[in-house]
């Protein structure tokens, strides 16, 4: 039986994704259909760069932090699509070394809209430029890309935010986690996560009480263990781990066992149901998902963008958790790399929208406000009762000054995870 009911979901998760993907090609403009009675013609991709840009720092006392710790503030990695039609579309997702000329390789010439024919010949491996596509797409269709991808569900999305110290989890006080949460709750917000490696977690579980009452009624606190970034944890200090959580009042533990343990996680949400167990960021592609929702191993499913595959594979990962009925709540970032992930959260109805890393004390807007002079009008991002408002301008949603992104364009590359600023 239970087979038949994996069976079933799976059926159910392909019709679902084959519903979006009609309903985004329906929103496309056929004014030369109408017209001519003849097939509008195909939109060929004619370019595909990437460059860096740097902002001045603001004048006054505003933060000038950068997306990244050990990133330079105000720099960002841009990718550019340029199309036949005379429309461009832009991603500051990031790209990786030998994405852009990989891609270049395979896309010039094509087929704009033609995504998913791409994800299998290489484009599963370029989030980037798939993002810069969809940035293409929903400028030449006017609409913003959650509309293309079924429909926006949500006009704005609770969040939570992120906090890492700059030292190690030890030497950080439970009271300093707890000022924070405090300050996240006087700024609107009402939820926050840190993270969960102190030598003994019971330091941590009494950082998260300290948080929730400062927070107070309504405040979430999530703890995120990484799947053993500072070592995996066994089975049973998970367990007992959990129940410890779950005992203050902890909403979510996030990936507290290794990645490739379907397992492990599905028998802790049965041991601790109080508690939501949760993961999948470290995913690629859609098979790992689709075997955590057979075994029931998280609570919540949090695919990153950068590294499942990109917006398409995202969005097809929502319609496999509508089929199993489990919520989804995509991993994020604090810059304007979250543009695309946001939109793809809305099409799908995520649960909730995490905004992060963030240094102590600040908040995304200290951020992402040094990129206002790229964009026509006011912050690409807004909130409103502690929830983001979805940006509905076509593509990404982000209103891009095109010029200014051409005065603010310098040479070399810094990636994340690379240090320092590469000619190439």
């Amino acid at each position: 039986m239970a087979g038949e009911l994996s069976r079933r979901a799976i059926m159910a998760g392909t019709a679902a994704t084959g519903a979006l993907l009609t309903a985004g090609a329906a929103a496309m403009p056929h004014a030369g259909l109408e017209r001519t009675g003849q097939p509008s013609p195909e939109i060929k991709i004619t370019g595909i760069e990437s460059f860096d840009i740097q902002l001045p720092q603001a004048r006054g006392n505003k933060r000038f932090l950068p997306t990244y710790r050990g990133m330079t503030a105000g720099r960002n990695n841009v990718v550019k699509i340029s199309t036949d039609a005379g429309v461009a579309g832009y991603s500051f997702l990031g790209a990786t070394l030998h994405e852009v000329p990989n891609a270049a390789a395979l896309l010039v010439g094509k087929n704009l809209f033609a995504v998913d024919a791409y994800l299998p010949r290489g484009l599963l491996n370029w989030p980037a430029v798939e993002e810069a596509m969809w940035d293409a797409i929903g400028r030449v269709a006017g609409q913003p890309l959650c509309r293309l991808m079924g429909g926006a569900k949500l006009e704005a999305m609770s969040v939570y935010l992120t906090y890492v110290w700059p030292v190690p989890e030890d030497q950080v006080p439970p009271a300093a986690q707890a000022d924070q949460a405090m300050l996240v709750r006087e700024a609107g917000f009402k939820a926050m996560k840190i993270q969960m490696m102190r030598t003994d977690f019971r330091q941590d579980v009494e950082a998260t009480a300290q948080m929730l009452a400062a927070g107070g009624p309504g405040f979430r606190v999530m703890v995120d263990r990484t799947a053993g970034a500072k070592g995996l944890w066994t089975y049973d200090q998970a367990l007992s781990a959990a129940r410890a959580l779950a005992a203050v009042g902890v909403y979510w533990l996030e990936e507290p066992l290794s990645r490739d343990d379907y397992e492990g996680p599905a028998r802790l949400r049965q041991e601790v149901p109080g508690l939501i167990i949760t993961g999948g960021e470290g995913w690629k592609g859609l098979p790992s998902f689709r075997k955590s929702l057979e075994h029931g191993t998280y609570g919540i499913l949090q695919p990153e963008m950068r590294t499942c595959a990109g917006p398409l594979t995202m969005r097809k990962i929502g319609a496999l958790c509508e089929a199993w009925d489990i919520p989804i709540a995509p991993h994020a970032a604090t810059g304007l790399a979250l543009a695309g992930r946001l939109q793809v959260s809305a099409a799908m109805g995520s649960l909730i929208q995490e905004i992060g890393v963030l240094e102590p004390g600040a908040f995304p807007g200290d951020v992402w406000d040094a990129y206002r002079p790229i964009f026509h009008g006011a912050s690409p991002f807004s909130f409103q009762d502690g929830a983001i408002v979805v940006p509905q301008h076509p593509g990404l949603g982000l209103n891009v000054d095109e010029k200014a992104l051409e005065k603010y364009r310098v040479p070399g590359f810094e990636r994340r995870g690379a240090p320092g600023i590469s000619p190439v």
